[in-house]
């Protein structure tokens, strides 16, 4: 049974659907502070597989913010469309999130970014200076290794996965589609690879002003770690934080500790550009 707390925190939640370039995008928003904190998804994530926790949480740890997350086009409830993957997939998530907090009256706004939403807030905040203020990111990458692009064409089977991994993609786009969509996104992978040599956003990174926490986990697998020094070197990184022990999703295996510490630089007036 869920305590009196996380009850009131889950019932001060609210979801709904926002039209955003007659796109029809599913939303979930907490608190009610002046300044704004936009959640963005990892790789054909959801809101509530990849941030339960933090809507959850960071309401209250932030209370002069509104925390928004949101499912980009074709992920979790913003279906349809169906998700349609090709090498500016990203950038074109990039300019409708700003579309969407600017829909919302909140054009200015931090981003809290896991994976490939890494990448999409950096080419929001290349791109759009004035309306990110801060982002915390972790997971991410400018460009993907050639060991990255090998492990997601070894990928495409998604029937030898294992059951862990396949099964939360299953339950949100369902068994029959999800091999379908991720065989077109690991398709867009191979695009992005002849077309770009694997290049997701490295000519932004020079136009981001904005100030940066990124955190890592020391045993992510998924990234290669030799991307945390990459960003080191050519972003405003004010805060950098690692968790020994973790791994890709260090949002949901630490959640208490990485909401605080996300709550802790968002408030800090003095981590500015």
């Amino acid at each position: 049974m869920l305590s009196p707390r996380i009850l009131h925190r889950v019932s001060s939640l609210v979801e709904r659907k926002v039209n955003v370039n007659n796109i029809s995008l599913n939303i979930v928003e907490g608190g009610s502070g002046s300044k704004s904190v936009l959640l963005m998804p990892g790789l054909m994530g959801s809101i509530w597989s990849d941030f339960k926790h933090q809507v959850q949480q960071l309401p209250e740890l932030l209370p002069n913010h509104k925390i928004i997350a949101w499912d980009p086009p074709g992920y979790g409830k913003s279906t349809p469309p169906q998700r349609n993957w090709h090498v500016n997939s990203l950038h074109e998530d990039a300019e409708l999130a700003v579309d969407l907090m600017r829909n919302l009256g909140r054009p200015k706004f931090s981003m809290v970014a896991w994976s490939s939403g890494a990448m999409t807030a950096i080419i929001a905040a290349s791109r759009h200076q004035q309306n990110v203020d801060k982002i915390v990111m972790w997971g991410g990458s400018a460009y993907l290794t050639q060991r990255e692009i090998k492990s997601y064409k070894q990928s495409r089977d998604v029937s030898k996965w294992p059951v862990h991994m396949l099964e939360p993609m299953e339950r949100i786009y369902g068994a029959d589609k999800f091999p379908q969509l991720w065989s077109e996104f690991v398709d867009a992978i191979c695009a992005l690879d002849s077309e770009r040599g694997g290049d997701f956003c490295k000519d932004d990174l020079k136009n981001v002003t904005a100030p940066i926490f990124l955190l890592h986990g020391k045993r992510d697998f998924v990234k290669d770690p030799e991307h945390v020094h990459y960003f080191k070197q050519r972003l405003n990184v004010k805060r950098y934080h690692e968790f020994p022990e973790g791994k890709h999703n260090i949002h949901l295996r630490y959640p208490d500790e990485f909401n605080r510490l996300v709550a802790d630089f968002l408030l800090d007036q003095s981590e500015k550009s």
